[in-house]
């Protein structure tokens, strides 16, 4: 994982509907960004939900939400659509972001070990500084743990 007080790597990744999306474009807001690993899993579809359920406390609380996989852009768009999904989903598909924020790593899967996302979830300022970073975080608990983590984070003037 990435260390809390360092600069968040920007990026520039296609969301569900292929509109290019860029982390400099969000500075003035806080910034939800979570890494998933597959559309239409069960466990990243009840984290995704979650999201999308506690959307509007996230906007009230001046934050976005970012969902990254290496899904497709249209893989995306069919995710977007069964679930009705309020923010973008950003499509990695060449790995680079995942690389760039450490959540590509080596798991162990019923013995096997091959390469995937390792569910993380960072918070970051409107300066674009990562305040807060959570890993192998639990997909249904993880929104509500984010809201906790926005509002700490104002309490602490974003400082901790």
């Amino acid at each position: 994982m990435l260390d809390i007080g360092t600069p968040a790597p920007d990026f520039t990744l296609p969301d569900q509907n292929g509109t290019l999306r860029s982390l400099r474009d969000y500075r003035g807001q806080k910034v939800v960004l979570y890494f998933y690993s597959r559309d239409m899993t069960s466990g990243c579809t009840k984290q995704a939900c979650a999201f999308g359920e506690l959307y509007p406390q996230f906007l009230e609380k001046g934050a976005v939400v970012l969902g990254v996989s290496r899904d497709s852009a249209a893989s995306h768009k069919k995710f977007e659509e069964k679930y009705g999904l309020p923010f973008p989903l950003l499509a990695d598909e060449d790995k680079a972001v995942l690389q760039a924020y450490d959540v590509w790593k080596e798991k162990k899967n019923y013995g096997k070990t091959a390469m995937g996302v390792v569910r993380t979830t960072y918070l970051i300022d409107e300066n674009g500084v990562i305040t807060k970073a959570f890993g192998q975080v639990k997909a249904a608990d993880n929104p509500a743990q984010m809201l906790r983590a926005l509002a700490e984070d104002a309490g602490n003037g974003g400082t901790k």
